[in-house]
């Protein structure tokens, strides 16, 4: 799932790509940029603790469509900052939330979908 930059995506649009991306994916990261390129330092801690356990997970770039993406994904999790982790359709957290599982030793476990 790419977005390009600049591209026109209205609220609905983005409603409807975040619960395909929740849906579809095992583990979906939604971040600011992508895997090559993380546009904050958050976003490029959670893809390096996810990128510990999981090989294959879908990244989603929030850029082109901030404020939207942050309503459609506070209607998912209750949170509006990015980045945000789902495993199986369920709001984990972002890079603050999986570096403390990571901590504890329960970040290998949360991302494992069986």
């Amino acid at each position: 799932m790419t977005f390009q930059p600049g591209s026109d995506l209205d609220a609905d649009t983005v409603q409807e790509r975040v619960d395909a991306a929740i849906e579809d994916n095992d583990v979906v990261l939604f971040m600011k940029g992508n895997r090559l390129m993380p546009q904050c330092g958050y976003s490029q801690r959670a893809l390096e603790l996810i990128s510990q356990y999981v090989e294959d997970f879908e990244t989603v770039d929030v850029l082109p469509a901030v404020d939207e993406f942050r309503d459609a994904l506070e209607a998912h999790s209750g949170w509006e900052t990015t980045p945000q982790t789902f495993v199986d359709g369920e709001f984990i957290g972002g890079s603050d939330i999986l570096a403390e599982l990571d901590e504890r030793g329960e970040l290998e476990a949360k991302l494992t979908v069986e």
